[in-house]
């Protein structure tokens, strides 16, 4: 479970104080994927951090009783220096898992052959998404937090391996996903939440989501 109690955050751009939750208080219960509905620019990225433990909140209080996902496609956990392979097994010990297993499950994955055994600086953009997402795979979570503007790779049979694997996982796991189009949501769940002015506001079925997010967009 993830639950935001009297939860705030803001940044301030510069000129005004950008609001992204205002006392908002919802939870996520296993068993129960949600997505939330917001227009670019307004916070989904932070909301997704946030539930993840890589912000904290202005104020109020963010509980988790289930094992989370770090956001798909993140790597700032990822040591530029060090080797895929020696990342992959640091990270295995982090989660106290079989470093031999995520090492072999990373390897076969992401498939970047030799650069597995190289600094992780030295990749390409594409290969860095490839070996995040396998290194997310390769653990075992309760909940999976999906960003839409997370890195992609134009890897057709990596993308089918990968596919494969997040399909199993999605079948046993539950799914916080945050776009901007209700279409990307109808992939990973079917109750949603709309991102309007600093609320968060939760509703039984993405069709319901759906019309007040048309309704905001329109008005």
């Amino acid at each position: 479970m993830i639950e935001f109690d009297n939860v705030s955050k803001s940044f301030w751009t510069g000129k005004q104080r950008k609001v992204i939750l205002d006392r908002a208080s919802f939870r996520v219960e296993l068993g129960r994927s949600v997505g939330i509905l917001a227009p670019n620019g307004t916070g989904k990225t932070t909301i997704i951090n946030m539930m993840s433990g890589l912000e904290k909140p202005d104020e109020g209080t963010i509980y988790r009783t289930s094992r989370i996902s770090f956001p798909l496609g993140y790597v700032g956990g990822v040591v530029n220096r060090h080797t895929g392979r020696e990342n992959a097994r640091y990270i295995a010990r982090l989660y106290a898992l079989d470093p031999d297993y995520v090492e072999a499950f990373c390897r076969y994955l992401c498939d970047i052959k030799e650069y597995f055994d190289m600094p992780v600086g030295t990749y390409s953009a594409g290969m860095r998404s490839r070996f995040s997402f396998a290194l997310m795979l390769s653990l075992d979570f309760d909940i999976y937090l999906i960003d839409e503007g997370m890195p992609s790779t134009t890897d057709v049979q990596f993308n089918q391996r990968a596919g494969a694997v997040l399909r199993e996982r999605l079948e046993q796991a539950t799914v916080v996903i945050v776009s901007h189009q209700a279409a990307t949501l109808e992939k990973f769940c079917r109750s949603a939440a709309v991102l309007s002015d600093g609320k968060l506001h939760m509703f039984d079925t993405l069709e319901e989501a759906k019309r007040m997010y048309d309704y905001e967009a329109q008005s």
